[in-house]
C-alpha cells in the first residue's frame, strides 16, 4: 500500500526553516500503515526538507547563518534571477529525507524535528508525504 499526500506552506521570511513534523505525523498516522518507510520531498530548486534539532530554535539560525556565510547572497553568480544562493543552499540541503515508520509512527530521536527550509521567500510552497508500507 502507498499513500501520498501534498501539503501547502507559506513561509514569511526569505530564509527559514519550518517545523513540519506535525502535518507530516498527521500523513503516517492518516494512511494507516502500521510499517513502512515515510519520504518527504520538496519540488522547488530554492527550498529543501531537513531533520535536526528541533527544542532549540537557535540550531536552526545557526544552520541558516552558516549557510548564509558558506554561500552569501549576493556574489559572483552567472543566474541572472538574483537567486543562486538559494538554489546553492537548496542542493546543499537536500530535496528529500526518509525516515522509518514503526506501529504508525514516524522514527525520529528525542530532539529530532523534520524542517521545510527556505532559501527565496517568503512563498507559498507545497512539499509531499509518501507512506510506503512494508513488504
Amino acid at each position: 500500500m502507498l499513500l501520498v499526500i501534498q501539503f501547502s506552506i507559506r513561509t514569511a521570511k526569505s530564509a527559514e526553516f519550518v517545523d513540519i513534523t506535525i502535518k507530516v505525523q498527521s500523513a503516517v498516522g492518516g494512511s494507516k500503515i502500521r510499517d513502512g518507510v515515510c519520504t518527504v520531498f520538496v519540488p522547488h530548486t530554492t527550498a529543501a526538507v531537513t531533520i535536526n534539532e528541533g527544542h532549540d530554535p537557535a540550531v536552526a539560525s545557526d544552520i541558516l547563518a552558516a549557510l548564509g556565510n558558506l554561500v552569501p547572497r549576493s556574489g559572483k553568480y552567472a543566474h541572472a534571477e538574483g537567486n543562486s544562493d538559494a538554489h546553492i543552499k537548496s542542493v546543499l540541503v537536500g530535496q528529500s529525507v526518509t525516515l522509518p515508520v514503526q506501529r504508525g509512527k514516524m522514527i525520529l530521536g528525542t530532539w529530532q524535528k523534520i524542517f521545510f527550509c527556505e532559501f527565496d521567500g517568503p512563498r507559498e510552497r507545497m512539499f509531499f508525504v509518501e507512506v510506503l508500507a512494508k513488504g
